[in-house]
């Protein structure tokens, strides 16, 4: 009969007839006794029969000895126990295996098996297990003994009762493999002990090979290897056994489902987590608290806050009160979903049910508040932590000071960082959002003095406090001291990312210098940086920028050769860089190369290829671009409808610029700066002022922001009319809205001062724009020294032309043309180009 491991130890005390006053066996520490034997010697002392006739004990008449006392196993264990202690015995195996065949086969004798193979196993000269597995086999096959499990099942005990896990699962796998399978109490204690002893690819081969083998365990084997795989961070396998299991109709309980959900939660499969509860419900079984917690984090992980919801309800349905595990995930769940109020009821509702918010839950709050933009209320959550008695932590500082930054106020989170600073619970990360906060502003000076503030904390910048100083350095235009970080970065032994390298690239391309672009570009190369597809974006966009499209388009061919998928994006840039080169055959080009790479263009290519038509006057070309975007059902928006009404107003199409006005009113979009700027210079070409200050109304009275270029091109068509007083007060509100004059601004004033030989204003504006630093340039010195001439002040004409070479500027042909003949020829030196949209 078998019995469960926990039982082993039980077992009957031996008969009186092998000694008087014997104690417990399971009591025995070291083998009894047997020196005072109740036999004389004679016929019947099995001692005496064991001797050889030269007086020695042979192995071979111990076990021919123990055969003959097959039917008496008080006798046997006796005679073995004492023979044992003779002066010249040699331990047999094989007397050893027939002893242990001969007390298992007698239910009073097997707590003496037991205590036999425990002794065995304790002791430092047993037997090996294998040698015991190979002998018990033989003996039983060669004596006729019953191969039964029990005396294997006692073996595999002992070992495993010796804390010998490895060598327990040597002994089983030997005997399966001689066809000798250990009973399942037996195989589940050694695969709880393979757990205990965390050697968890042990217990699902075990189990694998038990299956393999016909014995398809219980519970609680199913229990061991589910947590096995759990333990291991193989959800996924824990939930197959389970399904295994389900299959082969074994009647799961509830443990068994309440590991196969949380294996379904780890693997964010909610859905499937949430299906096996409602199974659990059908068949009467409770999830534990726990479960029930887990799925709710699942659910909230995977943004289903809906389920999360429905499954705390039916863990309150079934009696269990709100834990603060759930309570957090929903906590968090609520915020993330932008449900900050929710959030915050939960919170107050959990505080008055007598929950205690730990530090996670604090967290959770105060990181939700700052991403829904209520630092204000993350403020106090963090200030009831502190009165609570929890000690903020890094990630508490970091988000409040974060969310304070969002919010733009740098006093408060500046504030905050020297708290952290007091409590040691500034890190990298701290300082690193001060950083980011003050290159963004632009205030570089700041940062460096933050910088420096770090380093004297023994704070040890990291890569990306570097990258946050070099992109505020590059979008400054900083480059050598960009360059001088990046080199920095290098000798502290941080090796540059892409990340790096390409804020570089976008750098000197923004300032200029595509050479050094490149250069950084090749550097990454060869350092084995990977460029990413942003990587490669920065290089094309910029050389098209640089005016070098051709250059540009060659290299995203080589980029194409090196795995780099283009976006639209990326032909968008190509195309934008030959329209702003006048190339529009070049720009088609590149469109048609985007439409054979399989990239389809959006709104913003067909914008481009329009402006680009309309600039070259191809006012076919720019509807049939047009007529196809609406064909492809794509949205247009205001950039679409500015680039075709830029088109009609620069051709003096007004009637249809105007239909389009008015077709963006129907669609619901709103006409911005960029499209009443087309307008109002479309009627100043056509000498229409009326209509144009009317198109300024408009943008007055909507409240849209009138730009430079709005009062230049109303400015322009008044001095030609001659209406100096209007110029005159629109000059004066461009100031008061805080306007600067630029260079082409100064030209049309310049120039319409002169027509109508206000030569005296004409000087005043010279002497502005060098009070604001604006430097004139040799067409707005052509068009002071033509005005000047015409009303015969050629001493002053004369002056000019040398304070213009004083300046460094050089008088080109017009310059002598006017000096020698008096006149500028009827030309226009008001550039038509810089007045049109960019």
């Amino acid at each position: 009969q078998s019995e469960h491991p926990g039982s082993i130890a039980s077992g009957p005390l031996l008969p009186e007839k092998m000694h008087s006053g014997s104690s417990d066996p399971e009591k025995i520490g070291s083998r009894p006794d047997f020196s005072e034997s109740p036999s004389d010697s004679g016929q019947n002392d099995p001692d005496h029969a064991a001797r050889s006739p030269g007086g020695s004990v042979s192995r071979a008449n111990v076990v021919s000895t123990l055969l003959s006392l097959k039917d008496d196993p008080s006798l046997a264990l006796k005679f073995y126990l004492g023979i044992e202690r003779r002066r010249g015995f040699v331990r047999s195996v094989d007397g050893y295996c027939v002893l242990l065949h001969i007390l298992t086969g007698s239910p009073e004798f097997l707590c003496w098996a037991r205590r036999l193979l425990r002794w065995n196993a304790r002791a430092d000269s047993g037997y090996s297990s294998a040698l015991l597995v190979d002998s018990l086999i033989e003996c039983a096959e060669q004596f006729d003994f019953e191969l039964g499990s029990q005396v294997f099942d006692y073996l595999l005990s002992s070992i495993v009762r010796a804390d010998r896990v490895g060598d327990a699962v040597d002994c089983c796998y030997r005997m399966i493999e001689r066809n000798v399978m250990p009973s399942l109490p037996y195989l589940n204690a050694l695969l709880d002990a393979l757990f205990r002893t965390l050697r968890i690819g042990a217990v699902q081969e075990l189990y694998d090979t038990m299956v393999a083998k016909g014995e398809r365990g219980d519970l609680f084997s199913l229990h061991l290897v589910m947590r096995a795989c759990m333990k291991k961070g193989k959800p996924e396998e824990a939930g197959e056994y389970f399904r295994q299991a389900k299959d082969r109709g074994m009647e799961l309980d509830k443990a068994a489902y309440n590991v196969a959900v949380q294996a379904r939660c780890r693997e964010l499969n909610s859905e499937s987590a949430c299906e096996l509860l409602d199974e659990m419900k059908e068949k009467g079984l409770v999830p534990s608290e726990f479960t029930f917690a887990r799925v709710i984090t699942a659910c909230v992980k995977q943004g289903h806050m809906q389920e999360a919801l429905r499954v705390k309800d039916e863990m309150l349905r079934r009696g269990y009160e709100m834990n603060l595990v759930a309570a957090t995930s929903l906590i968090k769940g609520c915020c993330m979903s932008g449900d900050l109020n929710s959030a915050l009821n939960l919170f107050e509702s959990i505080c008055k049910d007598g929950l205690v918010p730990n530090r996670v839950t604090y967290t959770t709050l105060i990181s939700g508040c700052c991403r829904n933009g209520n630092v204000q209320k993350a403020s106090e959550i963090y200030s009831q932590m502190k009165l609570a008695g929890v000690q903020p932590s890094v990630s508490n500082f970091n988000h409040l000071i974060k969310g304070y930054l969002n919010a733009q106020s740098w006093e408060e989170a500046l504030k905050l960082s020297e708290e952290a600073i007091e409590c040691g619970a500034a890190n990298t990360i701290t300082y690193n959002h001060l950083l980011s906060w003050l290159c963004n502003q632009g205030d570089l000076t700041e940062a460096h003095k933050l910088w420096d503030k770090m380093i004297v904390n023994g704070i040890v910048p990291n890569l990306v406090s570097y990258n946050i100083m070099i992109h505020g350095h590059c979008k400054s235009g900083s480059m050598d001291t960009a360059s001088t970080m990046f080199s920095e970065m290098q000798g502290r032994r941080l090796k540059p990312n892409v990340v790096s390298f390409t804020f570089l690239i976008y750098g000197y391309f923004k300032h200029g210098d595509p050479g050094r672009a490149l250069d950084v570009f090749e550097q990454m190369e060869h350092a084995g940086v990977a460029p990413s597809d942003f990587t490669f974006h920065r290089v094309i966009n910029g050389l098209c920028k640089a005016g070098q499209t051709v250059e540009a388009r060659d290299v995203l061919n080589k980029f194409i050769g090196k795995g780099f998928v283009p976006s639209c994006m990326t032909y968008n840039s190509v195309i934008d860089g030959f329209v702003a080169e006048g190339d529009i055959n070049s720009a088609l080009c590149a469109f048609r190369d985007m439409h054979d790479f399989g990239v389809s263009p959006n709104v913003a290519t067909y914008a481009s290829l329009i402006r680009g038509s309309c600039k070259s006057n191809n006012i076919d070309l720019a509807l049939k671009m047009w007529n196809e975007m609406k064909k492809k059902g794509l949205e247009l928006d205001i950039t679409a409808y500015s680039a075709l009404i830029d088109g009609y107003c620069k051709m003096q199409y007004m009637e249809r610029a105007l239909d389009l006005y008015s077709e963006i009113l129907e669609v619901g979009l709103s006409p911005n700066t960029v499209i009443y700027n087309c307008l109002i210079s479309g009627f100043r070409d056509l000498n229409n002022m009326e209509a144009a200050l009317g198109f300024h109304k408009k943008m007055v009275d909507e409240g849209i922001p009138c730009d430079l270029r709005t009062y230049t091109t109303l400015i322009d068509g008044l001095l030609k009319e001659g209406k100096l007083l209007m110029v005159s007060d629109l000059y004066s509100e461009l100031l008061r809205k805080g306007l600067v004059p630029d260079l082409i601004l100064y030209c049309v004033l310049m120039k319409g001062l002169c027509k109508k030989g206000q030569l005296e204003n004409a000087g005043k504006i010279l002497e502005e724009m060098d009070r604001k630093g604006v430097r004139p340039d040799v067409l707005l010195y052509n068009t002071l020294i033509a005005g000047n001439f015409k009303e015969g002040n050629l001493q002053e004409a004369f002056r000019l032309h040398d304070e213009m070479l004083d300046r460094g500027l050089v008088p080109d042909d017009t310059t002598y043309d006017i000096l020698v003949t008096g006149q500028i020829e009827g030309k226009t030196y008001l550039p038509e180009a810089s007045m049109s949209s960019g």
